[in-house]
């Protein structure tokens, strides 16, 4: 998930009113850049600025609405929070109908000042994401626009994609159930210097010898994904690894949700297909290994199905995204897909208990997933899982004692 940005480019010309300010919001976690003039803050105002302003009205020379109208002049979604001082509230509301974010008036009480400075974070962090998004969709790759997340883990997942498609030889793709297998396999086909040719879908239990080979033939110049390779009938198996020992057929793309390995030890699989195909294998994480990738995803998920539905695109309000973060996901990207769906129609979420929950079980819920995420990552390794998470070791470990994970459940 994309961290929500802290920077607040406070603008005021009363120096003791900034550093009140300044002194609050630091307090608060938030990083403040402090100007006394429109002249010192045009600077620091640009189009991806990554935070919010918040600027007195009243200043001499450049005014309040002078900063309005030349940060959206620069950029129309860039959060303006206005301060008035006693007598200016119709310039607020004047500046309001300008398209100011909201104003208060001065003195202001952090209670009053931080829900407004957080909501208006919260805005500013979606409008960059979605730019974000929309540039990698727009002018990245098929793995760039088709497979979703900010973690490290879908960064990961799109480098090894990338990679095993530039090989041109099998491939194995690994998954739980509903994480995308057969989408992986087709952004690994578009990404092969054969992308141009037929990329051929057909469930591997399907298939007999004789039917492989026609499938085969209809997929030639292309590719050919077999969904659910485990359930390919002896027969086939045989006659695909014959198929590939020989050569110059097309592209084959293996897909599974089983673990192949412990079926070909078991003998319920053709060991030499498998380790034929897992030369190039590609792993899709869970999404209970990285639950910060889950609200980029159903935002995606909620436009898209707003686009199909012909509905505007609603919005998601934070505790939401929270409430989707404390769930496990087992039926992973699907099951998120179907939930953004009802979300969309106004459905009621059938799932949703975790919305349910108060705040602080809400987020607990999501300090456990992160924890037991970055636990995953490390391969159990808890020193380098504190790390990743810039949390003392002392700390992660009380944490770790309260949620009861255990680092060695976590090794591979």
């Amino acid at each position: 998930m994309s961290q929500t940005p802290t920077k607040i480019l406070l603008v005021d010309d009363d120096a003791a009113v900034r550093e009140a300010l300044t002194q609050t919001l630091d307090l608060n976690d938030l990083s403040t850049v402090p100007c006394g003039s429109f002249i010192e803050a045009k600077d620091h105002i640009t189009r991806d600025f990554a935070g919010v302003i918040l600027s007195d009205i009243r200043m001499p020379g450049r005014d309040g609405f002078y900063l309005l109208n030349h940060a959206h002049g620069l950029d129309p979604d860039l959060p303006v929070i206005l301060l008035t001082g006693e007598g200016d509230i119709p310039m607020a509301v004047e500046a309001m109908g300008q398209g100011a974010f909201d104003f208060l008036e001065k003195p202001c009480a952090p209670d009053d000042l931080l829900p407004v400075l957080h909501r208006a974070l919260q805005t500013r962090a979606l409008v960059l994401e979605n730019r974000r998004l929309k540039t990698q969709l727009e002018t990245g790759d098929p793995a760039a626009r088709m497979l979703f997340g900010t973690s490290q883990l879908a960064e990961d997942l799109r480098t090894r994609v990338r990679a095993v498609a530039r090989m041109g030889t099998e491939a194995l793709v690994t998954g739980p159930p509903g994480a995308g297998v057969s989408k992986v396999a087709e952004v690994i086909h578009l990404m092969t210097p054969n992308a141009s040719g037929p990329f051929v879908k057909r469930p591997a239990a399907t298939l007999d010898a004789a039917a492989l080979d026609e499938t085969l033939a209809s997929a030639q110049g292309g590719s050919l994904f077999l969904d659910e390779i485990a359930a390919l009938p002896g027969d086939a198996q045989y006659s695909l690894l014959e198929r590939l020992e020989a050569g110059g057929t097309a592209r084959v793309i293996a897909g599974t949700t089983a673990d192949l390995s412990a079926a070909a030890q078991d003998g319920r699989f053709n060991a030499e297909l498998y380790y034929r195909l897992d030369v190039m294998p590609v792993r899709i994480p869970a999404l209970s290994e990285r639950p910060e990738d889950i609200p980029v995803l159903f935002r995606h998920y909620v436009a898209q199905a707003a686009e199909q539905a012909g509905l505007p695109t609603p919005e998601i309000p934070p505790d939401h995204l929270s409430a989707l973060m404390a769930q496990d996901w087992p039926g992973n990207a699907r099951s998120l897909m179907s939930a953004a769906m009802r979300f969309t129609l106004g459905m009621p979420e059938e799932t949703q208990g975790a919305a349910e929950l108060g705040l602080a079980e809400q987020l607990a819920r999501v300090e456990r997933s992160l924890l037991a995420a970055a636990l995953g990552r490390q391969n159990g390794r808890a020193s380098e899982a504190a790390k990743a998470l810039k949390l003392p070791r002392k700390t992660f470990y009380d944490k770790l004692a309260r949620y009861g994970l255990k680092p060695e459940d976590f090794r591979r």
